[in-house]
């Protein structure tokens, strides 16, 4: 008994001292889209948000729908950056790539801090694969991994050994790999597995032999990584100091979501969204259709000109009216957009943004759309413009573009793009009860005739009025307007007044909206300005450097039409204006336009990947 005790002190004491303190882990995941990546990602997000870490997540899905197995095209990775101090970013470089097969390998290496820890799917890594993937020689037996640490575990066969009496077929044995290797993971960075567990057992209740396999091969991958003496040290992150408050997990979809629904209730109207399936919009559709006792109607049309149709015509019955897409949806609802545009009433038009022109690559993300929602319609036809910087903002724009659109009876674009749609981080839940009611009144019959394009005096919004109201009959469609009666007017004077009419009313918004702030010194030699899901970034990149001695500020802009009242004034507090997009220069373009005396330069990238801190940090010190 005593020597017992004894052994088991001893052990205690050879895991105590291997345990490694660190502030901030790079993990990604990558495999083929069959072998769960994106699941196990998502389930080792979920524990290190129970854990209380800070974490951002950086999903990336293959563009080819069904790419042959084992071929580049095919990869799909997640990537996760977690810390015990606040972060905004998924990181730059992974300290441990989790490789399924060779194409993945080849894919991510450039991924991979050098000395870094690389586990590969050693079962895997034989000659047809290779040459699938394309490597010339098995990159396990030359040395094309000797600037990092390799960990060749055969993990499709010991998935095999752990689940040899499970009553499963072989391919489906193949597939509870992910949760083998999710288990090494977990133990190498003493992430709990409780979770997990309970996921897996609600997920899968209606096959009990899937869930004994996944929980069986979960706990055989951590037991592996506890017991395999060629596992590296196993590293632990303490807990993030986060504001107090309940706090949950939350993509940019789902912020997205939660926020037009909490929007709609906040002005007491029925949600109306008309959507037609688009990466990566769709699911925004699939998580409102679950909110139906919301108040919420989804309808999914049959292209993307209905879906906004639909959605004009719920505005036009007063009630709040969404569609979503993406670039190519954008095209064409366009026309639809304009009409709502003439007919002056409230639309909401969320666009996902994705790497384009054209079908481009529907999977990676890009910031390419600001010119066409500013200037892709036809005529003069000025509307609002949010974007959220991060997926929990999402949340709180959503708010914003339904307050700006039923208060200035006016579209307003909701600009997000694909990593803030897909990628996730803590949200600290609103109080509800504190959040500011929208208001809205719909005009009654009245003693006179009713006026249907007179305006508020200082919106200049004109009336919303509810069709079937007793006395206020009206003209409403994309013909010219006459001020005041809205009835169709060729007059030349007339329909200069309604233009300018419309182009004051969005340029107003201004003075309802929050002014820029700057993060840093209110002048001096350099200012980056940035936009959307460069936001992380570029907020990592000034705090490193600040670090170095090197101080820059930094704006970021929610709000990109119109543009916040004091921005003209901090530009020009500045010598030089560095404005990061990934784009050609979309907001450049704009800076230049509007505020010529501005001394400003771009950083672009069109790769379909989201910026590294580290491309910003050298292009800073370049200009610095």
């Amino acid at each position: 008994m005593d020597r017992k005790s004894t052994f088991e002190t001893e052990a205690e004491e050879r895991v105590r001292k291997s345990k490694a303190l660190v502030s901030a882990i790079t993990v990604r995941f990558a495999g083929d889209s069959g072998d769960g990546i994106q699941l196990a990602g998502d389930q080792f997000a979920d524990t290190t948000a129970v854990m209380g870490n800070d974490f951002a997540t950086l999903p990336d899905f293959p563009a080819e729908i069904r790419a042959p197995v084992g071929t580049l095209p095919g990869v799909s990775s997640f990537q996760i950056q977690f810390s015990d101090s606040i972060i905004f970013s998924p990181g730059d470089l992974a300290d441990v790539l989790i490789a399924m097969n060779p194409a993945a390998l080849k894919v991510n290496l450039a991924q991979v801090k050098k000395k870094g820890l690389i586990v590969v799917n050693g079962s895997v890594f034989n000659e047809p694969n290779l040459k699938k993937a394309g490597w010339k020689t098995n990159p396990l037996e030359d040395a094309t991994l000797r600037d990092f640490q390799i960990l060749n575990v055969p993990l499709s066969a010991l998935t095999q050994t752990a689940l040899k009496d499970q009553p499963l077929k072989l391919s489906e044995v193949e597939r509870c790999k992910n949760f083998f290797a999710l288990g090494m993971v977990f133990w190498l960075y003493s992430r709990s597995r409780d979770h997990t567990v309970e996921w897996i057992k609600k997920k899968f209740a209606k096959r009990p032999e899937i869930v004994n396999a996944n929980l069986r091969a979960l706990e055989a991958g951590y037991n592996y990584a506890d017991m395999t003496e060629v596992m590296p040290v196993q590293y632990e992150v303490k807990q993030a100091a986060l504001e107090p408050g309940t706090y949950r997990k939350i993509t940019g979809n789902e912020a997205t979501a939660i926020g037009f629904i909490t929007g709609a209730r906040l002005a007491n109207k029925t949600m109306f969204y008309g959507s037609y399936p688009i990466t990566p919009a769709s699911n925004i559709l699939h998580d409102l259709a679950r909110h139906k006792n919301y108040n919420v109607k989804t309808f999914q049309a049959e292209d993307e000109i209905a879906a906004c149709g639909a959605a004009i015509g719920a505005s036009f019955g007063g009630e709040l009216g969404v569609t979503a897409t993406s670039g190519p949806g954008l095209c064409l609802k366009a026309e639809s957009v304009n009409l709502a545009v003439m007919a002056e009433l409230p639309l909401v038009v969320i666009d996902v943004q994705r790497a384009g022109p054209s079908t481009g690559m529907p999977t990676k993300t890009e910031q390419a759309d600001l010119l066409q929602v500013m200037f892709g319609r036809n005529g003069e036809s000025p509307i609002a413009v949010v974007a959220p910087k991060t997926p929990s903002d999402c949340f709180q724009m959503a708010l914003e573009a339904v307050r700006i659109a039923l208060k200035y009876m006016t579209p307003v674009v909701f600009l997000s793009e694909g990593n803030i749609a897909n990628a996730a981080e803590p949200w600290k839940l609103p109080e509800l009860d504190r959040l500011p009611k929208i208001e809205v009144n719909h005009p009654s019959a009245g003693k006179g005739p009713f006026l249907p394009y007179a305006r508020h005096p200082e919106t200049l919004a004109r009336p919303w009025e509810v069709p079937g109201t007793r006395g206020l009959e009206h003209r409403i469609g994309g013909l010219a307007k006459a001020d005041l009666t809205g009835n169709v007017s060729y007059d030349p004077e007339n329909n200069q007044r309604m233009v300018e009419f419309r182009a004051r009313k969005i340029a107003r918004i201004a003075n309802d909206i929050p002014e820029a702030t700057i993060d840093g010194p209110e002048s001096g030699r350099l200012l980056i300005l940035g936009w959307g899901g460069t936001y992380g970034v570029i907020y990592e990149a000034v705090r490193n450097l600040k670090r170095e001695g090197i101080t820059v500020s930094h704006v970021h802009l929610n709000y990109l039409n119109p543009f916040p009242k004091n921005l003209e004034k901090i530009l020009g507090q500045f010598e030089h204006v560095l404005i990061p997009e990934l784009n050609m220069g979309q907001l450049l373009f704009l800076i230049r336009a509007r505020y010529p005396k501005v001394n400003a330069s771009g950083l672009n990238k069109v790769q379909g990947q989201p910026f590294q801190t580290k491309e910003i940090e050298e292009k800073i010190k370049s200009i610095w």
